[in-house]
């Protein structure tokens, strides 16, 4: 018997490791139409400049009012980061609740834009610790944005976060830097931090991006190892907005993220 169960669970173990392989093998092939994309800062800022800003939305996204009691989970002022935040309006929501907010954003005119059109003041100083970078900041409601390279910031800066809302932000930096930007992340997480991430998934073949494509497998990939997810939300299909793509179908994903338990 002792033969019969080290037979099989040897078997067992290479049929995991074929499956491990052909999930890693087509996850590189849906991903490598995208993998050399590159978009520069300054083509972010020339987007903003030429209000080419069509992934900004002037309401609160549905998907973070519909699942904001699982980011909060109970708390009360806890600090929000935002990557890549343009001028979201879901930070003067998050702010309005009473909680803290930080983003990191490359193009001065979208933060100027969001204080302006928020009918909030705002001043405005240099960060030492990152050479040209500026923080504009509203103390009545707590809010303050970094103008800065993201991966230039990090918890040195402003601390550790007990929520993050990545709207638009892993699917806007290019698909090589996804492993240095989900270790940035989870660098920012506090331990009770509750990070909710939307992507998009479709055939990379039929539009250039971005946004670029992010597989639920690459989710998996970049925050498994230290990280729980929840797949809170999917949805497939092809609306009004995606339609200029050129695509057949677009599925929408937002996950729950949250630090894996650290074991006594």
């Amino acid at each position: 018997m002792r033969a019969v169960d080290f037979v099989v669970g040897v078997l067992w173990l290479i049929i995991c490791q074929t499956a491990a392989n052909f999930r890693t093998n087509m996850t590189t092939d849906m991903l490598a139409p995208q993998a050399n994309r590159n978009v520069s800062l300054s083509d972010w800022e020339q987007r903003w400049h030429g209000n080419k800003i069509s992934f900004h939305q002037p309401e609160v996204h549905r998907l973070l009012k519909a699942n904001i009691d699982k980011v909060i989970d109970g708390r009360t002022s806890i600090r929000f980061f935002f990557p890549l935040c343009g001028k979201a309006v879901d930070m003067k929501w998050l702010a309005d609740m009473g909680h803290s907010v930080v983003g990191v954003e490359i193009s001065e005119l979208a933060i100027r834009q969001f204080f302006e059109e928020s009918n909030l003041t705002y001043s405005e100083e240099p960060v030492p610790a990152i050479p040209g970078a500026m923080v504009y900041k509203n103390l009545e409601k707590n809010i303050s944005i970094y103008q800065c390279d993201l991966f230039s910031f990090s918890s040195s800066i402003d601390g550790q976060f007990q929520g993050i809302w990545d709207r638009g932000s892993l699917v806007a930096i290019n698909p090589k830097d996804r492993e240095k930007y989900a270790a940035l992340m989870t660098s920012l997480m506090a331990q009770d931090c509750r990070y909710l991430l939307w992507t998009v998934f479709y055939n990379a073949e039929l539009y250039a991006g971005p946004p670029f494509s992010v597989p639920h497998e690459q989710v998996q990939s970049l925050y498994g190892t230290s990280c729980d997810l929840e797949l809170l939300f999917s949805e497939e299909g092809l609306k009004h907005k995606y339609q200029g793509w050129g695509l057949d179908s677009v599925t929408e994903n937002l996950h729950l993220i949250a630090l894996k338990s650290i074991e006594n």
